[in-house]
Order: structure tokens, then C-alpha cells, then sequence
């Protein structure tokens, strides 16, 4: 029983402190930049889909066909659920008065909201049994994993809250729905703490569609805006954002590593 506490009590605590450092810093010093910090998001994102995570799942033993397929599958899925939702969010930003004409654009970014969080939620669920398995090896290895954990997760959770906050989210509900899908890492430790076997089998698998979670939210919701881009003079500048994103992913991996 020491190890289950151990094992929520740092989940809490990785959860708890990079939503912390992510929400200062989104919200302090980035505020400002939303719309520049999306495509910083894109860079986040495929960097983590595809040098983290993807990684992590053909590690875990997952065949590279049944990989593959896996993301097929998470990708569709996605794409079958954003047609059946009817709810868009529209896009604005709270005490900004600056409005934006290019509606369609807007509507692309938000509606990558919902689908984030899905996403998120389903990271932050096999992080929490990724503790809980190191946890079961060794305390010391189940506390550095969770500092691990930490490192690479403010990264993440900055890209998601200038989604967020993108889509029209206030800073609160921002902090709130983020805070909501950081809970599913508790989750997952408890139940990584009693059906480790089980879970251990299907954790490539999970790994393999939050990679196509974020594949698919960066690629249909987020870069569809840059590509409209016809100045260069605009253009060359978000590309750098995208740049910057997977430079700050891959230095959060050599943290993580």
C-alpha cells in the first residue's frame, strides 16, 4: 500500500507542478503571442508524435506493421469523430482587441480543442502507469521517472494551453479542462498499480494512438493556417515558431533521456 500512495502522490505532484510552470508561462510572458505560439505548438507536437513517442511504442514491442496500422486506425478515428461533432468552437481572445477576419482560419484552430485534450488526457493516462511500473521496480526509479516525467510534459502542456487559449478558452477554463485531463495520469498509476500485466501489453498500442492524436490535431487543425499564408515576409517568421517547438520538444527528450 506505501507504493500505491507513493505512486499517486507523484503523479499528483508531476501533474500538479507542470500545469503550474506551464500556466505561468503561457500566461505571463506568452499571452501576448498566441497566435504566433500555435505554430510553436506544431512543432511540439509532430516532434513528440514522432521522435518520443513512436519510439517509445516500437520499444515497447510493438511490431512496426502493427504500429503503423495502430496509427491508421487513431488518425481515422479522429478524422470519423471531428464529422460527427457538431459543436465548433469560434475563435477569439479574452480581452483582445484585435479580431480576426479570416473566420475559416480561426474555426481551423479551434477545433482542434476538444481533440487536444482527448489526446492529452490519453499521454497523461500511460505516463501515470509508466510511474506506477517504476515504482513497482524500485522507489528511487519511480521518483527520477517522475521527474522525468515532469521535464517533458511542460513542454506539452504549453503547446496545449495556446491551443487553448486559441480556441476561445479563458485562462481559467484553459487551466481547468488541462488540470481535468492531468488527472487521467492518477488513473492510470492506480490502475498501472493493480493490472500492470495487462496494461503493460496494451501500452504500445496506447503510446501508438496518442501519437496519431497529435499527428492528426497538428497536421489538420493547426497547419492548414500556415500553409494559407501567402507573404513571405509572414511566412518565414512561423516557420521559425514551428522550428523553435520541436528544438523545445527535443530539448525536454534530452532532459527526459
Amino acid at each position: 500500500m506505501p507504493t500505491l500512495l507513493f505512486i499517486i502522490a507523484a503523479n499528483l505532484a508531476s501533474t500538479a507542478a507542470s500545469l503550474v510552470f506551464a500556466a505561468v508561462l503561457s500566461f505571463r510572458w506568452l499571452a501576448g503571442l498566441v497566435d504566433r505560439m500555435v505554430h510553436v505548438s506544431i512543432g511540439l507536437l509532430l516532434a513528440t508524435a514522432l521522435v518520443h513517442i513512436v519510439p517509445e511504442a516500437l520499444a515497447g514491442g510493438l511490431a512496426p506493421v502493427r504500429l503503423g496500422w495502430t496509427v491508421l486506425v487513431g488518425i481515422l478515428g479522429l478524422f470519423v469523430l471531428e464529422k460527427m461533432t457538431l459543436v465548433h468552437h469560434t475563435h477569439h481572445h479574452e480581452g483582445d482587441k484585435h479580431h480576426h477576419d479570416h473566420g475559416h482560419d480561426a474555426q481551423q484552430v479551434g477545433r482542434g480543442a476538444y481533440p487536444i485534450l482527448i489526446a492529452d488526457a490519453l499521454h497523461n493516462f500511460t505516463d501515470g502507469v509508466v510511474i506506477a511500473a517504476a515504482f513497482l521496480v524500485d522507489t528511487r526509479a519511480g521518483l527520477v521517472t517522475a521527474l522525468a516525467v515532469l521535464a517533458h510534459e511542460i513542454p506539452h502542456e504549453i503547446g496545449d494551453f495556446m491551443i487553448l487559449l486559441n480556441a476561445g478558452f479563458s485562462r481559467r477554463r484553459s487551466f481547468f479542462f488541462m488540470l481535468l485531463s492531468g488527472c487521467s495520469a492518477v488513473v492510470g498509476g492506480v490502475i498501472g498499480y493493480f493490472v500492470l500485466a495487462a496494461v503493460q501489453a496494451l501500452l504500445p498500442y496506447a503510446l501508438a494512438i496518442a501519437a496519431a492524436s497529435f499527428v492528426y490535431i497538428a497536421l489538420s487543425d493547426l497547419l492548414p493556417e500556415l500553409m494559407r499564408r501567402s507573404s513571405l515576409g509572414k511566412s518565414l517568421p512561423e516557420v521559425g515558431f514551428v522550428f523553435l517547438g520541436v528544438l523545445i520538444a527535443l530539448a525536454a527528450m534530452r532532459l527526459d533521456s
